[in-house]
């Protein structure tokens, strides 16, 4: 991954802001996948999420846990729609390395600690993210990679 993959990482904007509900996006590659996110962020909170305030303000008025849990949901569905329905795939780092580098694969000493986590319903993948979501939104996470692999491993390699 480059340099620009590796720092990227799921970055709100500041809560009860005009754009509480908009993820920051550096211009690169990364920027499409923080945009399909984006997308379902904005359907969660327009059209799930239970809360007195209406229209516009339903967007404006988050608070950084609504922010947490509206990439929690955003993030559960995408995967879940990635594994067909029936299952979700989530990859979190640990301090553990889980594969040892051989033949063409270069380290970067962040693949090789990547740990599996599968679900067979969406509310406990949910519930999963959100109990870690600062392994997708925290600054040096590599959040977008954790979230592109654990796309990947949803979906499954053969599909």
């Amino acid at each position: 991954f480059s340099c620009e993959w590796a720092k990227a990482y799921f970055r709100f904007r500041e809560p009860y802001s005009d754009l509480a509900y908009a993820l920051e996006a550096e211009k690169g590659g990364t920027r499409a996948i923080l945009m399909a996110v984006q997308a379902h962020i904005i359907k969660y909170l327009l059209f799930i999420r239970n809360t007195e305030y209406t229209d516009l303000e339903r967007l404006c008025r988050i608070s950084r846990q609504e922010q947490g849990e509206a990439l929690a949901a955003a993030l559960a569905d995408t995967l879940w729609a990635a594994g067909g329905g029936g299952r979700a795939v989530i990859c979190l780092v640990t301090a553990a390395v889980h594969v040892t580098p051989s033949g063409d694969y270069k380290a970067d000493h962040f693949t090789e600690r990547i740990q599996l986590f599968e679900f067979c319903e969406k509310a406990a993948a949910q519930e999963f993210i959100f109990d870690h979501i600062n392994c997708f939104k925290g600054e040096g996470s590599h959040g977008v990679i954790l979230f592109l692999y654990s796309l990947l491993f949803s979906r499954t390699l053969e599909r």
